[in-house]
């Protein structure tokens, strides 16, 4: 490889910081890294492309067209499937790890964590891509740091995060 090459491979961004409300699949190797709380995280992985991507969203679903965005776990997933599809994946070549979903009773009565983790489990399901890794409910929040490359994935599980990590959302 000539020097012009090496260096503009080494000027390519190898970290991301996905926030709520993203979805990242990107053209080369990175670590894409977020935190979460009662929001969900979905890792899509292609066994034989070697690629993968990230979601991050906060709530379950959203049904009024017009409004939908990747904040809704409902819309981020099926946008994130369809972007591995983009990129010449095949279904049967894919495989998804889930994490997040925790719910902190001092933030909230309601438990939107345990619904973030039920929409992306259905529409998983009804899409046929497995879940072989998973990380999710509890009280505590995480940091997850995932490989796009290799499909390996790093959970930081923390006590104390930003109010914002937690439903209500600010």
């Amino acid at each position: 490889m000539d020097q012009d090459n090496h260096s503009s491979e080494n000027s390519l961004v190898n970290h991301y910081f996905l926030e709520p409300g993203y979805i990242l699949v990107p053209d080369h190797s990175v670590s894409i890294s977020t935190v979460i709380g009662s929001g969900v995280s979905i890792c899509i992985f292609d066994r034989k492309k070697r690629i993968g991507g990230m979601n991050h969203f906060m709530f379950p679903f959203i049904a009024t067209r017009g409004k939908t965005t990747a904040l809704y776990g409902n819309i981020a997933t099926i946008t994130l499937i369809k972007m591995m599809l983009a990129r010449d994946s095949l279904i049967k070549s894919l495989e998804a790890q889930i994490y997040g979903g925790a719910y902190h009773p001092e933030k909230s009565n309601e438990d939107i964590g345990r619904e973030n983790i039920e929409i992306a489990r259905k529409v998983l399901l009804k899409k046929q891509i497995p879940i072989t890794s998973q990380d999710v409910g509890g009280e505590k929040g995480r940091k997850v740091v995932f490989n796009t490359k290799t499909n390996e994935v790093a959970i930081l599980k923390v006590d104390r995060l930003r109010d914002q990590d937690w439903y209500p959302y600010q």
